[in-house]
Protein backbone atom coordinates (compact mmCIF):
# COMPACT_ATOMS: atom_id res chain seq x y z
CA UNK A 1 0.00 0.00 0.00
CA UNK A 2 1.40 3.31 -1.09
CA UNK A 3 2.36 6.16 1.92
CA UNK A 4 2.73 8.82 -0.25
CA UNK A 5 -0.10 10.02 -3.03
CA UNK A 6 0.96 12.82 -5.40
CA UNK A 7 -1.33 14.42 -7.67
CA UNK A 8 -1.08 17.30 -10.43
CA UNK A 9 -3.66 19.70 -10.32
CA UNK A 10 -1.56 22.78 -12.28
CA UNK A 11 1.49 22.19 -14.21
CA UNK A 12 1.98 25.48 -16.26
CA UNK A 13 3.97 28.45 -15.35
CA UNK A 14 3.82 32.41 -16.20
CA UNK A 15 -0.24 32.54 -16.43
CA UNK A 16 -2.88 30.19 -17.31
CA UNK A 17 -3.73 29.12 -20.76
CA UNK A 18 -7.20 28.04 -22.10
CA UNK A 19 -7.21 26.38 -25.72
CA UNK A 20 -7.95 22.98 -27.21
CA UNK A 21 -4.54 22.90 -27.92
CA UNK A 22 -3.49 22.68 -24.63
CA UNK A 23 -6.11 19.88 -23.38
CA UNK A 24 -3.65 16.65 -22.92
CA UNK A 25 -1.18 18.50 -20.47
CA UNK A 26 -3.29 21.44 -19.19
CA UNK A 27 -3.25 25.11 -18.88
CA UNK A 28 -3.66 25.56 -15.04
CA UNK A 29 -0.82 27.21 -13.25
CA UNK A 30 0.87 25.47 -10.59
CA UNK A 31 -0.61 23.31 -7.65
CA UNK A 32 0.47 19.85 -6.75
CA UNK A 33 -1.61 17.67 -3.78
CA UNK A 34 -0.24 15.26 -1.95
CA UNK A 35 -1.97 12.99 0.64
CA UNK A 36 -0.67 11.04 3.13
CA UNK A 37 -2.82 9.49 5.48
CA UNK A 38 -5.62 11.48 6.53
CA UNK A 39 -3.99 14.78 5.90
CA UNK A 40 -3.31 16.81 2.87
CA UNK A 41 -0.47 18.94 1.84
CA UNK A 42 -0.71 21.37 -1.29
CA UNK A 43 2.48 22.43 -2.82
CA UNK A 44 1.27 26.30 -4.56
CA UNK A 45 -1.90 28.09 -4.97
CA UNK A 46 -1.97 28.61 -8.78
CA UNK A 47 -5.46 27.87 -10.68
CA UNK A 48 -5.06 24.39 -10.21
CA UNK A 49 -5.84 24.65 -6.42
CA UNK A 50 -9.33 25.02 -8.20
CA UNK A 51 -10.17 21.63 -9.03
CA UNK A 52 -8.48 20.48 -5.68
CA UNK A 53 -10.69 22.38 -3.48
CA UNK A 54 -13.93 21.43 -5.71
CA UNK A 55 -12.80 17.62 -4.96
CA UNK A 56 -12.45 18.84 -1.07
CA UNK A 57 -16.26 20.46 -1.01
CA UNK A 58 -18.04 17.14 -3.11
CA UNK A 59 -16.14 14.82 -0.23
CA UNK A 60 -17.32 17.45 2.09
CA UNK A 61 -20.87 16.93 1.38
CA UNK A 62 -20.63 13.02 0.97
CA UNK A 63 -19.36 12.71 4.12
CA UNK A 64 -22.86 12.93 5.28
CA UNK A 65 -26.64 14.30 4.30
CA UNK A 66 -26.38 16.13 7.77
CA UNK A 67 -24.47 19.35 7.63
CA UNK A 68 -23.22 19.43 11.36
CA UNK A 69 -21.84 16.05 10.70
CA UNK A 70 -19.36 16.86 7.78
CA UNK A 71 -16.28 16.05 7.97
CA UNK A 72 -14.57 18.87 8.01
CA UNK A 73 -12.14 19.75 5.45
CA UNK A 74 -8.41 20.15 6.48
CA UNK A 75 -5.42 21.04 4.68
CA UNK A 76 -2.07 22.85 4.85
CA UNK A 77 -0.95 25.26 1.83
CA UNK A 78 2.74 25.36 1.16
CA UNK A 79 3.75 28.67 -1.08
CA UNK A 80 7.04 28.56 -2.90
CA UNK A 81 6.77 32.48 -3.59
CA UNK A 82 4.19 34.93 -4.05
CA UNK A 83 4.30 35.40 -7.63
CA UNK A 84 0.77 35.82 -9.03
CA UNK A 85 0.89 32.61 -11.18
CA UNK A 86 1.69 30.87 -8.07
CA UNK A 87 -1.12 32.45 -6.19
CA UNK A 88 -3.91 32.79 -8.67
CA UNK A 89 -6.40 29.96 -7.85
CA UNK A 90 -6.13 30.70 -3.66
CA UNK A 91 -9.35 32.98 -4.03
CA UNK A 92 -11.35 30.52 -5.63
CA UNK A 93 -10.46 27.61 -3.20
CA UNK A 94 -13.72 27.10 -1.85
CA UNK A 95 -12.99 25.50 1.13
CA UNK A 96 -11.58 28.66 2.10
CA UNK A 97 -15.29 29.79 2.41
CA UNK A 98 -16.56 26.57 4.26
CA UNK A 99 -16.87 28.23 8.01
CA UNK A 100 -15.84 24.42 9.53
CA UNK A 101 -12.70 23.94 6.95
CA UNK A 102 -9.11 24.55 9.09
CA UNK A 103 -6.70 25.73 6.71
CA UNK A 104 -2.95 27.08 7.56
CA UNK A 105 -0.84 28.43 4.92
CA UNK A 106 2.56 28.81 5.19
CA UNK A 107 5.23 30.32 3.12
CA UNK A 108 7.98 33.52 2.97
CA UNK A 109 7.81 36.59 1.36
CA UNK A 110 10.53 39.26 1.77
CA UNK A 111 11.81 41.69 4.52
CA UNK A 112 9.68 44.42 4.67
CA UNK A 113 5.70 42.55 4.26
CA UNK A 114 4.63 39.39 6.28
CA UNK A 115 2.77 36.78 4.23
CA UNK A 116 -0.79 37.57 5.88
CA UNK A 117 0.24 41.10 4.38
CA UNK A 118 0.89 40.34 1.15
CA UNK A 119 -2.32 37.70 0.85
CA UNK A 120 -4.38 40.41 1.99
CA UNK A 121 -2.81 42.91 -0.95
CA UNK A 122 -2.33 40.65 -3.71
CA UNK A 123 -4.76 37.92 -3.49
CA UNK A 124 -8.18 39.59 -1.83
CA UNK A 125 -8.99 42.87 -1.01
CA UNK A 126 -8.58 45.40 -4.01
CA UNK A 127 -8.06 42.32 -6.60
CA UNK A 128 -11.40 40.15 -4.71
CA UNK A 129 -14.65 41.01 -3.55
CA UNK A 130 -14.16 39.60 -0.31
CA UNK A 131 -11.16 41.19 2.43
CA UNK A 132 -8.83 38.60 3.93
CA UNK A 133 -10.55 38.67 6.95
CA UNK A 134 -13.95 38.38 5.96
CA UNK A 135 -12.65 34.47 5.07
CA UNK A 136 -15.08 32.08 6.54
CA UNK A 137 -12.96 29.44 7.74
CA UNK A 138 -10.70 29.33 10.36
CA UNK A 139 -7.61 30.57 8.38
CA UNK A 140 -4.32 30.30 10.04
CA UNK A 141 -1.17 32.28 8.26
CA UNK A 142 2.42 31.51 9.18
CA UNK A 143 6.12 33.23 7.68
CA UNK A 144 8.63 30.33 7.77
CA UNK A 145 11.76 32.65 6.81
CA UNK A 146 13.53 31.63 10.89
CA UNK A 147 11.97 28.33 11.01
CA UNK A 148 13.83 24.50 10.96
CA UNK A 149 10.74 23.15 9.69
CA UNK A 150 7.02 22.21 9.73
CA UNK A 151 5.86 18.62 11.31
CA UNK A 152 2.44 17.21 11.32
CA UNK A 153 1.81 14.34 13.93
CA UNK A 154 -1.28 12.64 13.80
CA UNK A 155 -4.64 14.08 15.00
CA UNK A 156 -2.76 17.71 15.38
CA UNK A 157 -2.51 20.53 13.44
CA UNK A 158 1.10 21.42 11.47
CA UNK A 159 3.23 23.24 13.78
CA UNK A 160 6.50 24.89 13.43
CA UNK A 161 9.58 23.67 14.58
CA UNK A 162 12.25 26.08 15.22
CA UNK A 163 15.07 23.92 17.07
CA UNK A 164 17.98 22.57 15.23
CA UNK A 165 17.67 18.58 15.09
CA UNK A 166 14.48 17.38 14.43
CA UNK A 167 13.69 14.23 15.63
CA UNK A 168 10.10 13.31 13.94
CA UNK A 169 8.46 9.89 15.21
CA UNK A 170 7.58 7.16 12.97
CA UNK A 171 3.85 8.26 12.26
CA UNK A 172 5.02 12.32 11.57
CA UNK A 173 5.09 13.73 8.58
CA UNK A 174 8.37 16.12 8.21
CA UNK A 175 8.42 19.33 5.87
CA UNK A 176 11.99 20.61 5.44
CA UNK A 177 12.94 23.81 3.59
CA UNK A 178 15.26 26.42 2.32
CA UNK A 179 15.17 29.47 0.18
CA UNK A 180 17.02 29.50 -2.95
CA UNK A 181 17.82 33.41 -4.43
CA UNK A 182 18.06 32.11 -8.20
CA UNK A 183 14.51 33.53 -8.72
CA UNK A 184 14.35 36.79 -9.25
CA UNK A 185 13.66 39.28 -7.08
CA UNK A 186 13.12 37.38 -3.63
CA UNK A 187 13.94 34.12 -4.06
CA UNK A 188 11.71 30.80 -4.10
CA UNK A 189 11.55 28.29 -1.01
CA UNK A 190 12.04 24.92 -2.31
CA UNK A 191 10.18 21.75 -0.23
CA UNK A 192 10.69 18.08 1.19
CA UNK A 193 7.63 16.31 2.13
CA UNK A 194 8.95 13.11 4.32
CA UNK A 195 6.97 10.20 5.72
CA UNK A 196 8.51 6.86 6.77
CA UNK A 197 11.90 7.46 4.90
CA UNK A 198 10.32 8.63 2.03
CA UNK A 199 10.18 11.85 0.43
CA UNK A 200 8.81 14.29 -2.05
CA UNK A 201 11.03 17.53 -3.22
CA UNK A 202 9.50 20.13 -5.01
CA UNK A 203 11.74 22.46 -6.88
CA UNK A 204 9.40 25.13 -8.74
CA UNK A 205 11.06 28.17 -10.23
CA UNK A 206 14.54 26.92 -9.90
CA UNK A 207 17.16 28.10 -12.46
CA UNK A 208 20.09 25.88 -12.17
CA UNK A 209 24.25 26.27 -11.79
CA UNK A 210 26.79 25.69 -14.16
CA UNK A 211 27.99 22.48 -13.22
CA UNK A 212 24.96 21.77 -10.74
CA UNK A 213 24.02 23.23 -7.61
CA UNK A 214 25.64 21.84 -4.62
CA UNK A 215 23.00 22.97 -1.75
CA UNK A 216 19.82 21.41 -3.49
CA UNK A 217 21.84 18.13 -4.24
CA UNK A 218 22.50 18.13 -0.41
CA UNK A 219 18.72 19.08 0.37
CA UNK A 220 17.25 16.54 -2.58
CA UNK A 221 19.57 13.56 -1.81
CA UNK A 222 17.97 9.99 -2.31
CA UNK A 223 14.24 11.57 -2.44
CA UNK A 224 11.86 9.41 -4.02
CA UNK A 225 10.01 11.78 -6.25
CA UNK A 226 11.61 15.22 -7.85
CA UNK A 227 9.57 17.71 -9.40
CA UNK A 228 11.79 20.03 -10.92
CA UNK A 229 11.22 23.38 -13.02
CA UNK A 230 11.19 22.04 -16.61
CA UNK A 231 10.16 25.54 -17.84
CA UNK A 232 12.20 25.83 -21.08
CA UNK A 233 14.13 23.53 -23.80
CA UNK A 234 17.41 24.50 -23.79
CA UNK A 235 17.05 26.05 -27.72
CA UNK A 236 14.47 28.81 -26.23
CA UNK A 237 17.00 29.09 -22.90
CA UNK A 238 19.75 30.01 -25.00
CA UNK A 239 17.89 31.92 -27.75
CA UNK A 240 20.19 34.41 -28.96
CA UNK A 241 17.60 36.94 -29.90
CA UNK A 242 15.37 36.11 -26.64
CA UNK A 243 17.37 34.33 -24.15
CA UNK A 244 15.94 33.06 -20.53
CA UNK A 245 18.94 32.96 -18.82
CA UNK A 246 18.19 34.71 -15.38
CA UNK A 247 14.42 34.30 -15.46
CA UNK A 248 14.59 31.73 -12.79
CA UNK A 249 13.49 28.68 -14.81
CA UNK A 250 15.18 25.63 -15.63
CA UNK A 251 15.61 24.08 -18.93
CA UNK A 252 14.27 20.28 -19.05
CA UNK A 253 18.03 18.92 -19.47
CA UNK A 254 18.27 20.95 -16.16
CA UNK A 255 15.87 18.99 -14.56
CA UNK A 256 17.60 16.06 -15.82
CA UNK A 257 21.42 17.01 -14.38
CA UNK A 258 19.17 18.00 -11.32
CA UNK A 259 18.04 14.56 -11.09
CA UNK A 260 21.32 12.74 -11.73
CA UNK A 261 23.11 15.16 -9.13
CA UNK A 262 20.47 14.14 -5.90
CA UNK A 263 20.03 10.98 -7.27
CA UNK A 264 16.52 11.03 -7.04
CA UNK A 265 14.42 7.98 -7.94
CA UNK A 266 11.75 9.86 -10.16
CA UNK A 267 11.54 13.17 -11.25
CA UNK A 268 8.50 14.85 -12.94
CA UNK A 269 9.27 17.95 -15.27
CA UNK A 270 6.78 20.45 -13.99
CA UNK A 271 5.74 24.88 -14.80
CA UNK A 272 6.30 24.58 -18.51
CA UNK A 273 6.42 27.72 -20.45
CA UNK A 274 2.53 28.88 -21.89
CA UNK A 275 3.30 28.91 -25.03
CA UNK A 276 4.15 25.19 -25.37
CA UNK A 277 1.37 23.55 -26.84
CA UNK A 278 0.25 19.56 -26.09
CA UNK A 279 1.99 18.90 -29.77
CA UNK A 280 5.17 20.23 -28.49
CA UNK A 281 5.55 18.72 -24.80
CA UNK A 282 4.56 15.40 -26.49
CA UNK A 283 7.32 15.97 -28.66
CA UNK A 284 9.58 16.73 -25.70
CA UNK A 285 8.32 13.49 -23.42
CA UNK A 286 9.19 11.08 -26.37
CA UNK A 287 12.48 12.53 -26.44
CA UNK A 288 13.30 11.75 -22.75
CA UNK A 289 11.27 9.42 -22.24
CA UNK A 290 13.63 6.84 -24.81
CA UNK A 291 16.53 7.90 -23.03
CA UNK A 292 15.96 7.60 -19.22
CA UNK A 293 14.20 5.56 -17.00
CA UNK A 294 11.50 6.88 -14.20
CA UNK A 295 10.96 10.84 -15.85
CA UNK A 296 7.64 11.59 -16.42
CA UNK A 297 6.20 14.37 -17.96
CA UNK A 298 3.55 15.85 -15.73
CA UNK A 299 -0.13 16.94 -16.60
CA UNK A 300 -3.38 17.95 -14.75
CA UNK A 301 -4.29 14.73 -13.11
CA UNK A 302 -1.46 12.99 -13.19
CA UNK A 303 -0.65 10.70 -10.47
CA UNK A 304 2.38 8.81 -8.43
CA UNK A 305 2.80 6.93 -5.54
CA UNK A 306 5.26 5.94 -3.48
Amino acid sequence: MSDIKVKFRGVRGSFPVADRSFLQFGGNTSCVEIKIKDETIILDAGTGIVSAGNDMMEENISSSPIVENREPIKTNILISHIHQDHLLGLAFFKPLHLKTSNIRIFGSTFVDVNMKEALSTLVFGKTFPIELGEIACKLDIQDIDNAKGIIIKPKCDAQLIFDEEIHPDEEDILITFYKSYVHPKDGVMIYKISYKNKSVVYATDKECYMGGDKKFAKFAKNCDILIHDSQYTAEDYLNPYSPKQGFGHSTFDMAIEAMKQTEAKNLVFFHYEPSYDDAKLSAIKERYASEYKNVYMSYEGFELEI
